[in-house]
């Protein structure tokens, strides 16, 4: 089979077609970069590979890493589900057994301990705290820590984390403007009290919001979150709300108060973003409301003709790869899913031009209301029949 050279990557250890998600028909962006193939050909240079090191790999955004070190059974460790689907998805593309490699979210307890840990760092500074905290009782003294990074995606408060809650560290020489950082394990190094969640009382309520490491906008509300809150609808008629890319749940948790008699649904694909969206609806109104909780890509497992209003803002990022890919393909998948006259509702920056892409796809769209930042849109499915 023939593939594009932005889909395999050769290295010492071999060659392995590798695919991002979600799909597009025309990609142009590969599934790993220089910092991957660093990690990878280093670790080929200094594992002696007759060795069963235990490996825990963290960060691996399409499964680059696993795939590639599939022969040694690592742990995948990661926040995103959209990274173990791309990590099952790209083992079966290259006829490797899924039971290669072991999948563990961010908020499961790792097993045993590790000599081998392998970090991509993440775009989110307080994600690599809460996971160095959670990795340090898995490391023995002789354990070796490599986090690896593009390097202007490098902060130096990043050194400082290593070596306060691992140990001292060694740097590289750039490559292909990649660096690998060595952390050594220090046994003087007291096992450290993991700050998150953390939690702020939302401002005109009385909700206490919490929110784990790796939601955006932990410590207070955004402006974005906040201008959107102040012109969500109420339709007293509608069944079932969705919260897509639901984040802390916030939207979700405003809409159900505005519209009582509605079922929420909260969906993204972050672990912690769930699980900080179901403790923050729970707290607010206990068993008194309905709603349901997921961990997935998107909308893929919500029925078509399921619901009747879509609250989304959408990111315009993975990682630290910019563009509206992501967007787009929420926007398709909620005109899948929209009942009858259901309406979809998306915030973003003005600058994303996402009018022209909601135009395009559902054949009409409405500005509900702008400000020097931000834009909310409204469409419906033309063919569907009345608004709700």
């Amino acid at each position: 089979m023939n593939h594009a050279p932005e889909q395999l990557l050769k290295i010492s250890l071999g060659e392995f077609t590798l695919q991002r998600l979600p799909k597009r028909p025309l990609e142009l962006l590969r599934a790993w970069d220089a910092a991957d193939e660093y990690l990878l050909d280093n670790f080929a240079a200094t594992v002696n590979i007759a060795t069963e090191p235990r490996i825990l790999i963290v960060n691996d955004s399409f499964g680059a890493l696993a795939v590639a070190l599939n022969s040694w059974h690592p742990y995948a460790f990661s926040d995103s589900y959209l990274s173990h689907l791309a990590t099952t998805l790209n083992l079966t593309e290259n006829g490797l057994a899924l039971q290669q490699v072991k999948l563990i979210n961010s908020l499961e307890p790792l097993p045993g301990v590790f000599d081998i840990v392998l970090i991509k760092a993440p775009k989110t500074l307080a994600l690599l705290e809460d996971q160095l905290i959670r990795i340090r009782p898995h490391l023995a003294p002789n354990s070796q820590v490599i986090l690896a990074g593009m390097v202007k995606a490098l902060p130096s408060a990043l050194w400082t984390l290593l070596e306060r809650l691992i140990g001292p560290t060694t740097t590289s020489l750039a490559r292909k403007k990649a660096r690998l950082i060595t952390a050594t394990p220090d046994a003087g190094i007291a096992l450290a009290t993991n700050p998150y969640p953390v939690c702020y009382t939302l401002e005109h309520s009385n909700y206490l919001i919490s929110n784990h490491a790796n939601v955006f906008s932990r410590e207070r509300l955004d402006i974005g979150t906040r201008f959107f809150l102040e012109h969500l609808p109420i339709k007293p008629a509608i069944r079932d709300i969705i919260d897509l890319g639901c984040g802390n749940g916030l939207l979700g948790l405003i809409a159900a108060e505005r519209n009582p008699l509605a079922t929420l649904h909260f969906v993204d694909e972050s672990f912690m973003a769930v699980a900080s969206a179901k403790d923050n609806f729970s707290r607010a109104f206990g068993c008194a409301r309905s709603a349901a909780f997921t961990v997935g890509d998107g909308l893929c497992d919500f029925e078509a003709s399921s619901a009747d209003l879509i609250l989304c803002n959408p990111p315009f990022h993975q990682q630290h790869t910019v563009g509206d890919q992501i967007a787009v393909s929420l926007f398709i998948q909620s005109r899948r899913v929209l009942r009858k006259g259901g309406e979809l509702w998306v915030i973003g920056n003005r600058h994303l031009n996402y009018h022209s892409q909601l135009q395009r796809l559902f054949g009409n769209h409405q500005v509900i209301a702008t400000n020097a930042k931000f834009i909310i849109i409204k469409s419906h499915s033309k063919n569907l029949g009345a608004t709700v």
